[in-house]
């Protein structure tokens, strides 16, 4: 998702000055974004629903500290990027709770990581050893490199966007990328394919995602 500079700009001062409906403004323009990087980064509905709201909850209480040239874009993703990893971190130290739980409507919640088309019988069980190999190489990604392969990959922010999310130049972010692809495609050896972005088959989008 590409940001609107001028109209956030305009919705964190809005913000500042406790207009009415300011925060639900922002909220209604950017939950969705939130939640769907939340949601790959975890792969559990429900506490990527709760990081996304305690974002917004950060959000207003820091309302009175956030100047009015705030990339709101920015602001926004790393906070929710820390509290994800926080959040993962814990679920690595309680390996009761499933990091494959099912999302809202039982769907996967790495659903974009399944094929489109329909598949034969012996494909299909192949993508379903792919997804989960996949689930795991991206989930054993250090968080820098997670984060900013969620953001370009999925999110489609520019890499002028996602440097100022993980603090670092351009450059750097091109290292970044360059470096989980690298890690991804030894991960995933035995299933490399020329089509897609990590060497492996065309993916869907998430759930709700055009």
């Amino acid at each position: 998702m590409t940001s609107d500079p001028t109209g956030d700009q305009g919705g964190i001062q809005d913000l500042r000055e406790g207009r009415e409906g300011a925060l639900e403004s922002l909220m209604s323009r950017w939950e969705r974004p939130l939640f769907a990087f939340a949601w790959r980064y975890l792969r559990n509905a429900t506490d990527a629903s709760n990081l996304v709201a305690e974002t917004f909850v950060r959000l207003h209480e820091q309302r009175e500290h956030l100047r009015a040239d705030t990339r709101l874009s920015a602001w926004l993703f790393t906070t929710l990027a820390n509290l994800c990893h926080s959040q993962f971190r814990w679920q690595r130290r309680h390996p009761a709770i499933s990091l494959d739980a099912p999302a809202a409507g039982g769907e996967s919640v790495l659903a974009e990581s399944i094929p489109c088309e329909a598949d034969a019988p012996d494909a299909a069980a192949e993508n379903a050893e792919l997804n989960a190999y996949l689930r795991q190489a991206i989930d054993q990604l250090p968080h820098k490199l997670k984060v900013t392969l969620l953001l370009h990959h999925y999110e489609r922010l520019s890499y002028r966007e996602i440097a100022a999310i993980v603090g670092c130049s351009e450059r750097g972010v091109e290292t970044r990328l360059f470096r989980s692809r690298h890690l991804l495609r030894k991960a995933l050896q035995p299933f490399l394919r020329e089509s897609s972005p990590f060497g492996l088959r065309p993916e869907c989008s998430a759930p709700g995602e055009p």
